[in-house]
């Protein structure tokens, strides 16, 4: 695998081993992410998105992050970042507060409500990750294969373009 040969037939861009192996890696995280978001919606009436937000300023802890960051940490413009804030805060789970640094900046952060979904959904999405995602693979490949993953999130990360 990875070594260079011509395409010059629609069968052959079908068959490269490199195309399939991406192919099957998309194909794999668009189930995965199907099967445990269900799931979050189903035990926790949130949205994986939303879930993902959760851990994000729980790890950032007090006093939260700006929207901009929060947009940046999940690929998403800040208009699309306000709009699930604004869902996650009508929900509940998030609130917004004055930014200590600038006057015209408010910050996001969890509630307690959010805190404890935050736990909660990590209790399941941790089996269902185990169930789906972990079982499958020969137990001796496991920790390879999370820290290959690792190394393409975040070379992947920093090719991305920062938000202005």
């Amino acid at each position: 695998m990875g070594e260079q040969t011509e395409i010059s037939t629609a069968k052959e861009a079908a068959d490269d081993e490199l195309i399939l192996a991406f192919g099957r890696l998309q194909g794999a995280a668009n189930r995965l992410e199907y099967i445990l978001g269900r799931a979050l919606e189903a035990e926790c009436g949130i949205s994986h998105l939303m879930f993902e937000v959760l851990l994000i300023l729980g790890r950032a802890g007090e006093p939260g992050l700006s929207m901009r960051a929060v947009a940046q940490e999940q690929v998403l413009t800040t208009g699309g970042a306000t709009r699930l804030v604004d869902r996650m805060e009508a929900a509940g789970l998030v609130e917004r507060a004055e930014d200590p640094d600038d006057r015209r900046g408010r910050l996001v952060r969890l509630t307690a409500l959010g805190a404890e979904t935050a736990v909660r959904a990590s209790r399941i999405h941790r089996e269902n990750i185990n169930r789906y995602f972990l079982d499958p693979l020969p137990a001796a490949h496991r920790k390879r294969f999370a820290e290959d993953l690792r190394i393409l999130s975040h070379s992947a990360r920093d090719e991305l373009p920062r938000l202005p």
